[in-house]
């Protein structure tokens, strides 16, 4: 595995293996298994992968964690050096924006709910550096975790408006053992907020159950019965739960047999966690990997 922190550098060493099949694998860094699950996707199905590792501060809103977001580059060499990927692509915020950037690429409308509402800005910011990260590598396939569904949405949608060629593959979501959704934020909970968190995954799992067996037949009951059980747990603060169409991302009345898929962030302390469930029969009706 070799590092690579220019652009340039870069794209002298992916020219001679472009008759190949490229992967790309986008992270942050502070790689945990939901990463490596990725990466371990793209080395089995591409002949090269690059694991791009940039906390991008075009993503990041005024009184984010930006400067606090977890860094661990040496460990995250050896992570990735373990997975058999070729290339770490580790630009500084100088290398991948010399200059203040005038051009942002902007996805409308399944930006307007859940973290595009919440969070401002945030997905030019990820649009922007996911259109440079696919212009630099040219990959053939790119891989994105379903914990983060709405950012899989608009990558996918970006990348059929724009016509990449390649494919977006979206991998399920890894979990801790009691199904905490995996996530570099983790590590800010303390041991009472980590216990508390585990509501998220519990309260979606128990939802997706009753939709099933026909006792949610409205969205906004659904909603009302996932809000009720964060609630009770005195540690969380709600930033919003939804249940929407997928992949559409639009407002629902009846939930019936349609495609849908409930959304949560919560505060617990400092820590703002996501999470989400499809409800459906057969999940890969809804989105196709």
């Amino acid at each position: 595995m070799e590092i690579v922190k220019t652009i340039e550098g870069l794209r002298r060493k992916l020219y001679p293996r472009r008759s190949g099949r490229i992967g790309l694998v986008p992270t942050m860094g502070y790689l945990h298994e939901g990463h490596l699950s990725l990466i371990r996707q793209a080395v089995q199905e591409c002949d090269t992968v690059v694991v791009s590792v940039f906390v991008n501060p075009l993503q990041f809103g005024p009184g984010e964690d930006f400067d606090r977001y977890p860094r661990d580059p040496e460990r995250d060499a050896e992570q990735v050096k373990e997975t058999g990927a070729e290339f770490l692509f580790a630009p500084d915020a100088q290398e991948m924006y010399p200059r203040s950037p005038l051009t942002r690429v902007t996805v409308s409308g399944l930006t307007d709910s859940l973290c595009g509402m919440s969070r401002p800005g945030h997905f030019d910011g990820v649009a922007t550096v996911v259109t440079q990260l696919f212009h630099i590598v040219g990959p053939d396939r790119a891989y994105f975790g379903q914990k983060d569904a709405q950012q899989a949405v608009v990558i996918r949608r970006m990348a059929e408006d724009l016509h990449f060629p390649l494919r977006v593959i979206v991998c399920p979501t890894v979990r801790e053992k009691d199904g905490l959704a995996m996530s570099s934020r983790n590590i800010y909970l303390s041991p009472e907020e980590r216990k508390q968190a585990t509501v998220l995954y519990r309260s979606l799992s128990e939802a997706a159950e009753r939709k099933s067996r026909g006792d949610f037949n409205r969205a906004s009951e659904a909603v009302r019965w996932i809000e009720d059980q964060i609630r009770a747990q005195p540690l969380a603060e709600i930033d919003y739960v939804e249940v929407l169409s997928y992949p559409e991302l639009e407002p629902v009345e009846e939930i019936g047999d349609r495609c849908v898929i409930a959304a949560v962030a919560v505060r617990f302390g400092q820590t703002r966690l996501i999470d989400n469930m499809i409800f459906s029969e057969e999940e890969t009706e809804c989105f196709v990997p």
